[in-house]
């Protein structure tokens, strides 16, 4: 969903390179594979030599049936974010098929993922499993208001080493001198919740406005969850949130990942 406004920033920060900007979502869909298992159910599809093992790496293969397909390593369920990016990690894969291809493909990962004791999910449920990770996704918990070392990106997506690139001045700022003043928090709430908040509802602590909620689901290992920005001065672990109002129920700051 975001194609028109990425296409928009390529485009913006093009100058002489010869560049083509091209929309490849009208034949192609994705296909993601995600869990402990998910390397076997993908193994499983008799396409593919060997998998990427390092995150974000990609492959591609061409069949002569199915057409070109990429394999991405990409967990997207999984809070790896501790570990070295660059580590073998296969909890989890996407694959971008031709739209042609697309139904043949998938049947042959649910019976796969059916045969190692898994099933195709609906929205609801990658939600729910996403913020137990403790993972924000973009134009939930995050957009281009944002800095990424507020939504805990740090260790996935910044490298203090490189060359130049859009926006290092203000990273390497706060890297170098400073800190962010509001950070991504896990918030678990009161059981006897009646509705989850929505996103935006404010948290405050001591009667002063001191963040938001910009996710929240029911967990089944869980309970009542949510993800949101808190201020510096407010959000270490274990600290009780007023939810809604000065006076509204907790929210106590809670580790990463929830269960």
């Amino acid at each position: 969903g975001l194609t028109e406004k990425i296409s928009a920033r390529l485009e913006k920060f093009l100058v002489a390179d010869d560049v083509q900007i091209v929309d490849a979502a009208p034949h192609y869909g994705l296909l993601s594979v995600q869990g402990p298992r998910a390397g076997e159910v993908v193994r499983a599809l008799g396409l593919f030599n060997e998998l990427p093992a390092k995150q974000f790496a990609s492959i591609k293969i061409s069949e002569a049936m199915l057409g070109d397909i990429y394999l991405v390593n990409h967990a997207r369920l999984k809070r790896w974010w501790g570990e070295n990016p660059s580590s073998t990690n296969q909890n989890g894969f996407d694959l971008f098929v031709p739209n042609n291809s697309l139904g043949a493909v998938a049947d042959k990962l649910i019976a796969a993922a059916k045969a190692v004791g898994g099933r195709a999910v609906g929205w609801n449920a990658f939600e729910t499993a996403r913020i137990e990770a403790g993972i924000p996704r973009y134009g939930a918990d995050m957009d281009e208001t944002c800095i990424p070392l507020e939504a805990g990106l740090e260790p996935r997506a910044i490298v203090y080493n490189k060359g130049c690139y859009i926006g290092q001045e203000v990273i390497n700022r706060i890297h170098s001198v400073g800190h962010v003043n509001r950070e991504l928090r896990g918030l678990r709430l009161v059981s006897d919740l009646k509705t989850l908040p929505s996103r935006g509802e404010k948290l405050f602590s001591g009667g002063k406005e001191v963040g938001h909620i910009t996710s929240a689901v029911k967990s089944p290992l869980a309970g009542h969850i949510a993800l949101g920005y808190v201020r510096r001065e407010a959000n270490a672990i274990g600290n009780e949130l007023q939810l809604g109002a000065p006076d509204g129920s907790v929210a106590r700051i809670g580790e990463l990942p929830f269960a």
